[in-house]
């Protein structure tokens, strides 16, 4: 779960730059019943999430969750935006690819290319289920294990970054 709360927030600061500021994120139950391999009800899993290790708020401060209808937000504070920024490596795939999806111009032929320059076990496919037109991922998982989904929009190209768990838990 650590992992996924700082790869969300450099993707953030990727996209939006650096802020000093609390971040609030928002996590289905299914997905952090992913997280802890459990199958816990949202009261349980609420409880479950008042319990974060000492080196986990050590890292990004007093962080709180609160949970409406199994929606979880996970609130962290400003010194965890800090820590993320100043102590966490950056991704450069990802940084690569939100500065390739900003261009006006790019097209799955673009992304597949950035892909392949980070790995040669790239999985790419077509999808046709109106909510997207490809997947890229990483066989491998290296760099990551995310699945990319994009949307070919027109004029650009848009993208959801999946969990593998969460991915196969839709109908795609």
């Amino acid at each position: 779960m650590e992992r996924n709360l700082v790869d969300i927030m450099k993707e953030e600061q990727a996209k939006l730059g650096f802020r000093k500021e609390a971040v609030r994120l928002y996590y289905p139950l299914a997905t952090l019943q992913h997280f802890f391999h459990a199958e816990d009800t949202a009261e349980e899993m609420q409880e479950r999430l008042q319990a974060f290790p000492e080196e986990f708020t050590d890292k990004l401060g007093n962080v709180q969750v609160t949970h409406k209808k199994g929606r979880f937000c996970i609130h962290i504070p400003e010194e965890g935006s800090v820590y993320v920024k100043e102590q966490m490596k950056d991704n450069e795939f990802i940084k690569e690819l939100i500065g390739q999806v900003q261009q006006r111009d790019c097209t799955i032929e673009d992304l597949k290319k950035l892909f392949e320059a980070h790995s040669d076990q790239v999985i790419f496919e077509t999808m046709s289920n109106g909510e997207f037109d490809y997947l890229l991922r990483f066989a491998d998982g290296v760099p990551d294990d995310y699945y990319y989904c994009f949307k070919d929009e027109g004029c650009h190209m848009v993208y959801h970054r999946f969990l593998p768990e969460d991915y196969k838990d839709f109908d795609f």
